[in-house]
């Protein structure tokens, strides 16, 4: 183990003798919000220091066998004791390594899925609508809560642009890599020669910020028009004005909502979307300005950037950043996620290792 990592995990376990000392004190009993600070904390080291004593407690194993092999009567069970030992200590030293890489704050967040119909016309509307149903279908998989906030329709089925709001544990953790340019290659049904067509769509995810801790957002900088819905609704949307318009005047950004019949509740939906994007731009602009930091395998998620094709006729899905190639696109269409987003986090994980060693 390297002397850094060895030093840390000591601070740690350090650190979780003062925290039982601090939660067992008197006065911190009597400051709730500071007890469930420690308490939250304990939570999080316990399991790292739990670790580390079961790979100290190998290290000593070691060090026994170690001894116990100058008898020549214990030498093969002494070196079968040792064998297992360091088995031991290498699967605990990679789980430490894991649990002290930085943590993304957003993880536990709910996020916003926005799906935009790119090159290729008609075709790439249509395959909008096909990466909503299967980010909703893996959503649902998950037992996560799926919401169209906005959705654009195009005259054949698809979408020219969707939002979609998936709220959940862990959406942000698995769905954070697929922002980015999806491409889709197969014959349309319109096409009468049987020739295969290339198509685009861009994907956006962000985690969903909190408007009153996240970002401020001054009312006097917002134009706010309500307007007749377009959309599927009967006579209702033919006599109110429920869809709503924001406009963020020193950015030029503009959300609508017009789902819900709701004027109140599509403004609230709208607000949310917007205070999204403008947390999304301010993180955006921070990682461009931050040009020391290293890109990770698995992309930096740039709308413009290419991440994924589908190929219908040969039945694959790849993913360029990792060169993950699946033969089981319609499983994949259909939301099983599973394969890619857990290769996808393998990566980044792995990347991170490569960085905190580089560090050492």
């Amino acid at each position: 183990m390297k002397i850094s990592l060895r030093t840390r995990l000591e601070q740690l376990a350090t650190r979780l003798a003062e925290l039982d000392h601090l939660l067992a004190a008197p006065e911190t009993a009597r400051d709730m919000d500071r007890f469930r600070a420690f308490a939250k904390e304990r939570a999080e080291v316990d399991p790292v220091v739990e670790r580390f004593r079961a790979w100290r407690q190998a290290e000593a194993d070691v060090a026994a066998a170690e001894e116990l092999a100058a008898d020549p009567a214990m030498r093969e069970f002494a070196d079968d004791e040792r064998k297992d030992a360091e088995s031991r200590m290498a699967a605990l030293e990679n789980d430490l390594q894991a649990a002290l890489l930085p943590k993304d704050a957003n993880d536990a967040r709910n996020v916003f899925l926005e799906i935009r119909a790119g090159t290729g016309g008609d075709e790439s509307a249509l395959f909008a609508g096909d990466l909503l149903r299967m980010y909703s279908r893996y959503a649902e998989r998950q037992r996560w809560n799926v919401e169209l906030v906005s959705s654009s329709p195009s005259e054949l089925g698809g979408y020219r642009e969707a939002i979609l709001r998936i709220a959940g544990a862990g959406a942000w953790a698995n769905l954070k890599f697929e922002s980015g340019g999806h491409r889709v290659q197969r014959v349309p049904e319109t096409e009468a020669q049987g020739r295969i067509h290339t198509s685009a769509c861009t994907v956006a995810v962000m985690p969903e910020a909190d408007p009153i801790e996240d970002i401020q957002i001054n009312p006097a900088d917002l134009r706010i028009d309500t307007f007749r819905s377009s959309g599927a609704g009967g006579q209702h949307v033919n006599k109110t004005d429920s869809a709503v318009r924001i406009t963020h005047l020193p950015t030029g950004l503009v959300v609508e909502c017009q789902d819900d019949r709701s004027q109140h509740r599509n403004r609230a939906q709208a607000m949310s979307v917007l205070a999204t994007r403008l947390l999304d731009r301010e993180r955006s602009e921070r990682q461009r300005k931050e040009a020391a930091t290293r890109k990770s395998l698995v992309g930096s998620g740039d709308r413009s950037e290419r991440i994924r094709t589908y190929n219908f006729p040969q039945g694959r899905v790849t993913d360029h950043r990792i060169n993950l190639t699946l033969y089981r696109i319609d499983a994949i269409m259909g939301g099983d996620l599973d394969e890619i987003v857990g290769a996808l986090q393998r990566e980044f994980q792995a990347e991170q290792l490569a960085a905190l060693g580089a560090d050492a």
